[in-house]
């Protein structure tokens, strides 16, 4: 049974991150050390106690789709209830609308821990959030009024509506029309599918956001609009009034997070003998839409990179446990009679140690884009551009390094496992089953990479990532100088996973600096892994420096692991020119 980490994420907040200093500087205003703990410590104990014990049930009997209404398995619908009701919805939503305005990086925390726990269930919260930050940044007043409260509160929960079956990750092929009526709304007619929660039994009403096309919209995705699309109309006393003309079709039968209803939803095919087109209003300016909709975009892809970070170490848990209940063969190191608990032998004991250090990279990855992003919202002038930065440099790490590590440590654990790993009754193939949504959804990993290379290396004219990989070269130097026997070839390892770093950035800014885009792009992948490697083995000293117990995990993986970024920049620097020739021969068989 998953027990919330509180303490390594307390650490990994604190430490690590940023968080602490922040805190002594008064950033955050009143809020203190005290006060954070506590929040993590509930939201451990809900997560342990309340959410997991039904991931299970969750898992075996998933969300049912009759007669265009969707029922949640057994007990979750309870468990929304509760969970609303400890406030947890509201954590870092806007004050002025009931929210408790908390740093992003205590809701990046509860949000590992709830998908730790569920992820079928973690995902539900994390649109509605992204929905409330959309619509408090780009909505109008009045709309403002009527529906984000109750947003805040998760009373209501809210979707995002993007994919179309012609249309995934290229929104350019979007079909989906918005007729404007003459009196401030518009009528939506259209299909979206892969869209999470888009029907369900844990909330009264459902808030859609939808993209969809104006008669007179330029082509491409500059003539996206957004709209505000709800389930049921809210009267001016916020009771709910008439269904509107917007149902689920259909529920996709999924790999893995089968308690989370991934539905085909239908716009304006009169649901139920309803005047046909479902009514919207506009958020923002018209053909404006996708710049509002990243908004809420940006916001998932931190959220899905700390599903990935909550797989991994559910993943790890488990497989911890079970390496030291089973019991096969001899190991030198067991002194006991009979056979040794297999976590004493060697290959066992590298698995999990790789298992280990790769989620610990992933959260302190994940959470110093959060206090990225807080600081951006906090701060003013140049400091403020800095952050926002570093935020936008760290997010394709945090979505795309931390759900690609969520799938090769659930794999692992299928494999400390054994037989029975491949098999549902321990649960390790359900965590490997869920973790491989992660690299595809909110922009599908390649996707982050080409996002990395082609706009965010170049922020700042080029030299904000040097003034971060500078950073991290300055961890590698407060190694040196401590002079900790424990930390053993840390530092000289670093040191060469940083220069390999500093010479594939500047290859590939001349690359993009010189119009060679697609050559570039051949080796987006490989340095996006090299630089979330690099910039981890930075964490993981950060973090034995400011506490001895933890050297041993970062000597591991800087002696073991971290020696691939050598390989990876060969494949950035060398590896576009067969790529190319390779990839011409795939076109023509």
């Amino acid at each position: 049974m998953y027990r919330a980490p509180v303490e390594d994420i307390a650490f990994t907040l604190k430490q690590v991150a940023g968080l602490k200093a922040a805190l002594d500087a008064g950033i955050f205003g009143d809020l203190g050390e005290h006060l954070v703990d506590a929040i993590l410590a509930e939201a451990g104990r809900f997560a342990s106690e309340e959410v997991a014990p039904l991931y299970k049930i969750g898992d075996e009997q998933g969300a049912v789709l009759k007669d265009a209404a969707v029922t949640t398995p057994p007990g979750w619908k309870e468990l929304y209830r509760r969970w609303i009701e400890g406030g947890w919805n509201a954590l870092s939503g806007p004050e002025e609308f009931g929210g408790q305005g908390l740093p992003t990086m205590l809701g990046v925390a509860a949000l590992e821990m709830w998908n730790s726990a569920a992820m079928a269930f973690g995902i539900g919260p994390t649109l509605t959030m992204g929905a409330v930050e959309a619509l408090d940044k780009h909505a109008s007043e009045d709309l403002k009024a009527k529906y984000l409260a109750k947003l805040v509160s998760g009373e209501w929960m809210g979707t995002m509506n993007l994919t179309e079956p012609q249309a995934g990750s290229d929104l350019a092929a979007l079909r989906s029309r918005a007729e404007p009526v003459g009196d401030g709304t518009y009528r939506i007619f259209g299909q979206k599918i892969f869209i999470t929660y888009g029907e369900h039994d844990f909330t009264d009403n459902i808030v859609h956001l939808v993209l969809a096309r104006l008669p007179d919209a330029p082509a491409g995705t500059r003539g996206i609009s957004l709209f505000l699309v709800p389930k049921f109309f809210v009267n001016d006393d916020g009771s709910l009034g008439a269904r509107n003309d917007v149902f689920c079709s259909g529920l996709e039968h999924k790999l893995g997070i089968h308690a989370s209803p991934t539905c085909t939803m239908i716009y304006g095919d009169g649901f139920r003998g309803s005047a046909p087109g479902a009514v919207g209003w506009l958020i923002g300016e018209e053909n404006k839409g996708l710049a509002c909709m990243f908004t809420m975009m940006n916001n998932a892809r931190l959220a899905v990179g700390m599903q990935g970070v909550a797989v991994a170490e559910t993943a790890t848990q488990k497989a911890i446990a079970y390496a030291n209940e089973r019991r096969q063969g001899k190991a030198s190191a067991y002194s006991g009679s009979g056979m040794a608990p297999i976590v004493h032998h060697p290959d066992v004991q590298r698995n999990l140690l790789t298992m280990k250090a790769l989620t610990q990279i992933a959260r302190s990855i994940s959470y110093s884009c959060a206090h990225a992003l807080d600081r951006a919202r906090v701060g003013h002038g140049e400091a403020a551009a800095k952050w926002h930065d570093r935020a936008s440099l760290l997010t394709p790490l945090a979505k795309a390094f931390s759900t690609d590590i969520g799938v090769e440590v659930a794999s692992l654990g299928v494999q400390v496992h054994g037989g029975v790993g491949f098999i549902e009754e321990t649960g390790a193939a359900a965590l490997y089953r869920d973790a491989r949504i992660a690299p595809i959804y909110e922009g599908t990993n390649g996707i982050q990479a080409i996002d990395l290379v082609a706009r965010k290396l170049p922020l700042g004219g080029g030299e904000h990532v040097h003034s971060y990989i500078g950073e991290l070269k300055a961890v590698a130097d407060a190694v040196r100088t401590s002079k900790i026997d424990g930390f053993g070839r840390t530092a000289d390892n670093l040191d060469r996973a940083l220069a390999d770093l500093d010479e594939a950035t500047r290859f590939l800014q001349k690359l993009t600096a010189d119009g060679k885009a697609d050559a570039a792009m051949a080796g987006a992948t490989p340095y996006l892994r090299l630089i979330s490697l690099a910039a981890g083995g930075a964490y993981l000293a950060q973090g034995g420096l400011a506490d001895r117990d933890r050297i041993a995990l970062c000597r591991f993986f800087a002696e073991n692991l971290l020696g691939e970024t050598r390989a990876l920049k060969d494949r950035v620097i060398g590896g576009a020119e067969s790529l190319a020739v390779a990839g011409k021969a795939l076109i023509s068989a």
